[in-house]
């Protein structure tokens, strides 16, 4: 990592980074000697907790790389690095009235939330689809008629469902889960017949329940969604420093390796490997990365 951080430090000076601290939330940092970073509990493989209840994953990595530009920016010995769970009904709230200063998440970027925070250049993009139980037989959402679905408070899978053409008229009896562990639970003791969500997210929780075996992935593909790291709004600063690291750490390769790490090589804490290769829309978006919101990403042709 030590390599990288000195890429990122002179990819910073590059673009001009180096002027004096201004209000907001490098000001914020500077004074108090901390960072807070929001973090997901069970979002697989991207911001989760291991064994031993540390915060892990793939946005992790790429937030810890954040936090060391930032390190040095300010010119820091070292900054306390406070770590805060967040949920899909409170991320956003959080991070707008200054609890958290980056989430680093499994949120997608879509054009209302543009309007309340600001997005890092897209990092992973999921498609939306369900998981059930390979018994049930279910592969369609036109299957799912008077069946109920969980899905996760705070989160627009269901909407998702309603809007897709093969979800129209079907009567969805929504079951809801705190957070995406949950969510799954409510699938795995029979509660509901499918779950929606992202589809690595899906993945993750698969590989690492108690029957793989049981479960797949089917139906439509509902949504493209473009997944960021999120920050505050009018705050150029900090957001210039942040989407530096993450466009230096895509043409450098650092993000290639922390996809290999995460999606395709055994994880933590028992050692699963989630095989989920990256696809060819994050490989186009990795090439010349940008914060363009889902909308753009599911424009019907």
């Amino acid at each position: 990592m030590k390599r990288n951080v000195l890429v990122l430090v002179a990819s910073i000076a590059a673009i001009g980074l180096t002027q004096s601290v201004s209000a907001g939330t490098l000001e914020k940092i500077q004074e108090s000697g901390s960072i807070t970073m929001g973090i997901r509990e069970s979002s697989k493989p991207l911001s989760y907790l291991d064994g031993d209840q540390k915060p892990v994953g793939y946005h992790i990595d790429i937030c810890n790389g954040i936090v060391e530009a930032v390190k040095t920016k300010l010119k820091l010995k070292a900054i306390k690095v406070v770590h805060q769970a967040v949920t899909s009904q409170n991320r956003i709230p959080l991070v707008t009235n200054g609890t958290v200063d980056i989430e680093c998440g499994s949120t997608t970027n879509n054009a209302t939330r543009q309007n309340q925070v600001a997005f890092a250049p897209t990092t992973f993009v999921t498609n939306v689809r369900m998981a059930v139980k390979k018994a049930s037989g279910i592969k369609s959402l036109s299957q799912l008629n008077g069946k109920p679905v969980a899905t996760t408070t705070g989160t627009t899978s269901v909407q998702l469902m309603r809007a897709h053409e093969k979800g129209q008229g079907v009567d969805f009896k929504e079951v809801y889960g705190k957070d995406h562990a949950d969510s799954f639970l409510i699938l795995e003791t029979d509660r509901a017949v499918a779950f929606v969500m992202d589809d690595n997210l899906l993945a993750g929780l698969i590989v690492g329940s108690k029957a793989p075996a049981d479960y797949e992935i089917v139906g439509e593909v509902l949504n493209i969604e473009p997944i960021a790291i999120m920050m505050r709004k009018d705050d150029p600063q900090f957001q210039g420093l942040v989407n530096a690291v993450v466009r230096d750490m895509a043409k450098s390769g650092e993000i290639d390796k922390l996809y290999k790490k995460w999606f395709m090589s055994p994880i933590p804490p028992k050692g699963e490997n989630l095989n989920f290769p990256m696809s060819e829309k994050l490989k186009e978006v990795l090439k010349s990365p940008n914060d363009n919101p889902a909308e753009q990403y599911n424009v019907k042709k």
